[in-house]
C-alpha cells in the first residue's frame, strides 16, 4: 500500500494500526496475537503498516520511534498508543479499555 492508501484506510472508523519492522522478532510474534484480538472484538479493523523507507513520512507524522508500535485510531485520529512488545493478556486489557473509553466519549 502507498502512504495515501494507508491514510485512507485509517480514516474509516475504529482502526488498530500495527506498525512493525520486517526483521523485528517481537513484531512477527505480535502480529497473529493482535489479529486474533481484533477479529474477536469485531468493532475495530486491523491495519498493518511496515515501517520502511516508503512509509517514513507516516512514521514521522504518527510519531513512531520504535517497532512494534500499536496505534488506536478513530477516523484517522490517534487516541491511544502502545510501543514495544506486550504480553497477550496485557494487550487485550489495554485494547478493550482504550476502545471502550473512546466509545464512551462519543
Amino acid at each position: 500500500m502507498t502512504v495515501n492508501e494507508y491514510k485512507q484506510a485509517v480514516k474509516q472508523g475504529l482502526c488498530c494500526v500495527e506498525v512493525s519492522g520486517e526483521s523485528c522478532a517481537n513484531c512477527i510474534t505480535l502480529m497473529p496475537i493482535l489479529k486474533e484480538l481484533c477479529d474477536a472484538r469485531g468493532d475495530v479493523r486491523l491495519v498493518h503498516v511496515e515501517a520502511d523507507y516508503d512509509t517514513l513520512s507516516l512514521m514521522e507524522e504518527w510519531d513512531v520511534e520504535k517497532v512494534p508500535t500499536i496505534l488506536l485510531m478513530d477516523e484517522g485520529e490517534i487516541f491511544a498508543r502502545c510501543a514495544g512488545f506486550q504480553p497477550e493478556e496485557i494487550l487485550e486489557l489495554w485494547l478493550d479499555a482504550k476502545i471502550e473509553e473512546r466509545k464512551a466519549q462519543k
